[in-house]
């Protein structure tokens, strides 16, 4: 496809854009559990309208827009303070979780660098097996040691298990609140007392907890302190663009000091453009994404954040009692906040069956491994459809508890097989690929269906089963 020779109309390219998301996620009426973080219509208006009042602006230049600057502070400030700071908090904002997580892994490689005297020293980081995926992309990214640790059986990391993996070479340790997978927090607290013993760097990744636990904890809930009251901790990832309600490409990467955060920042005197610095990995950083983080908190308040965690209390509440309800399945660990994930207790009921049901209900549904479950991330217009998801719910597992066929059709086997192949570089290998054919495909006729990484996941995974059972002999 090339550039039009003329242009098109408004109303042609807005037509195209409204056909083009026939085939998106629902999320409007509440049929995803992911991605998706919407407060309400009248929160979105506001957050378009300081989007685009800033659309323009850039955010490299801080004496150039001197308004983003004011913006950007005032959100890292506000921040700070939700998340128990003090005077010397400092941070930045950034494109998402996964730059906040970035960015702090970099900081604690160079930090070790420069306290050890070594240019060339590859760091070792412990993070829990929980972690969300961003910490091993910092790992490869910037030749840092990821060390795993086992959760337990609760789903929160076993500290004995971190303290037993601490080496000479260990310069962070790594907890969530909560982790992705089961949405349970781990012991910060604990992790912080090994950090303070070995004198090691500690970073919690509040990504999805940082505006939503504060807020419940306040509300009376049992929320473990996992901020900056806790003496160890010395770093912290927070969105807003997911429990904050703000537009997407919003996070922050808070410090406990100037002393740790320097060792993030960029600079370069010697480029012929002139001397250049930047907080974070990117140079142009949108106006609109941090100008509307600002709007957002400034527009909601406290009142409303409260109301909100209140309100999701009771759908997670609801959605819990309901699935405990089923004798067939239970709620993985020990979650507490708007995240969870559930699973099959009875050998006869496979919750991957059950997905798929599901999704022929019209649910969009999120999958996971070790142990197979579904995951929840709930926001207020899950509100509506607790009594219809939990009756097609009910429905899904009577039907596969009574056709345990259905095991062994669709995709169930395919999940079931992606948790224990043996040859996990063989799936790496051919996922690389897949990847590389997506971004490599140029034509305009791409049946996005097709294209789904999802599906295509699992016709990699069924060739690979075949390869397995040809092999197995």
């Amino acid at each position: 496809m090339i550039i039009p020779e003329e242009g098109k109309s408004k109303l042609e390219i807005l037509e195209e854009l409204k056909l083009a998301r026939k085939n998106d996620a629902r999320w409007e009426e509440g049929r995803i559990f992911s991605l998706v973080f919407h407060f309400s219509e009248e929160h979105s208006e506001l957050v378009k309208n300081a989007y685009n009042m800033f659309i323009h602006e850039n955010g490299l230049n801080p004496m150039a827009f001197q308004s983003l600057r004011k913006f950007e502070a005032e959100v890292v400030q506000m921040t700070a303070s939700l998340l128990n700071g003090d005077m010397n908090t400092v941070g930045c904002m950034t494109s998402g979780g996964t730059e906040s997580v970035l960015l702090a892994m970099k900081t604690y490689r160079d930090k070790a660098r420069k306290e050890r005297g070594k240019r060339y020293f590859v760091p070792e980081i412990i993070v829990p097996d929980s972690a969300h995926v961003a910490f091993l992309k910092a790992g490869e990214y910037f030749d840092i040691k990821m060390v795993h640790a086992p959760v337990d059986k609760y789903g929160k990391v076993d500290v004995k298990a971190v303290e037993r993996r601490i080496t000479p070479n260990t310069v962070a340790l790594v907890g969530s609140a909560p982790n992705y997978p089961y949405g349970t927090i781990d012991p910060i607290s604990e992790l912080s007392n090994l950090a303070t013993k070995y004198n090691l760097n500690l970073h919690v990744d509040a990504c999805v907890g940082g505006f939503i636990l504060p807020w419940l904890e306040k509300l009376g809930e049992d929320i473990p302190p996992f901020d900056f009251r806790i003496e160890g901790v010395t770093s912290i990832s927070a969105d807003l663009h997911k429990y904050g309600y703000s537009a997407k490409g919003a996070s922050v990467i808070l410090y406990r000091s100037m002393d740790i955060m320097k060792h993030q920042l960029f600079v370069s005197v010697n480029f012929p453009g002139g001397i250049v610095m930047t907080p974070g990995l990117t140079g142009t950083r949108p106006g609109g994404a941090i100008a509307s983080a600002w709007a957002t908190l400034m527009g909601l308040g406290q009142k409303k954040y409260l109301e909100n965690a209140k309100s999701l209390s009771e759908i997670v509440k609801k959605l819990k009692e309901g699935i405990i309800s089923i004798p067939e399945l239970e709620i993985v660990g020990e979650p507490q906040g708007p995240l969870f994930a559930y699973c099959s207790k009875n050998p006869d009921v496979n919750i991957y069956a059950v997905a798929d049901i599901m999704e022929e209900k019209g649910w969009h549904i999120d999958r996971q491994q070790k142990p197979a479950s579904i995951h929840f991330m709930i926001n207020p217009l899950h509100g509506k459809i607790i009594d219809e998801y939990l009756r097609d719910l009910r429905e899904a597992v009577i039907k596969v508890k009574e056709n345990p066929y259905l095991a062994k059709q669709a995709t169930a086997p395919v999940y079931g097989m992606l948790a224990n192949v043996p040859l996990r570089g063989m799936v790496e290998s051919e996922v690389r690929k897949l990847v590389e054919k997506i971004y490599m495909n140029t034509t305009s006729d791409i049946n996005l269906a097709e294209q789904n990484t999802s599906e295509n996941g699992l016709t990699i995974i069924k060739k690979l089963l075949g390869y397995f059972l040809k092999n197995k002999k």
